[in-house]
């Protein structure tokens, strides 16, 4: 009789090892669909932010050296 509680109990703790896994890995992608969401818009503040200012300066000397433009 002790065996097949014991074999209930391994069985139960089998599911409940498994589920804590399947949380984990769907914590895990929303925790990585996150990141990747911050960092895009991180990089499209800095493209915002500093290459304009860099773009803008470039064109702004060359246009002023060369009349031809």
């Amino acid at each position: 009789m002790g065996s097949i509680i014991s074999a209930i109990g391994g069985g139960i703790s089998a599911v409940i090892f498994a589920i804590a896994d399947v949380l984990m890995v769907i914590v895990g992608a929303i925790t990585t669909v996150i990141v990747t969401i911050f960092d895009v818009i991180l990089d499209i503040l800095c493209c915002r932010c500093c290459g304009s200012r860099r773009a803008g300066r470039r064109t702004g000397r060359r246009r002023g050296r060369n009349s031809a433009y």
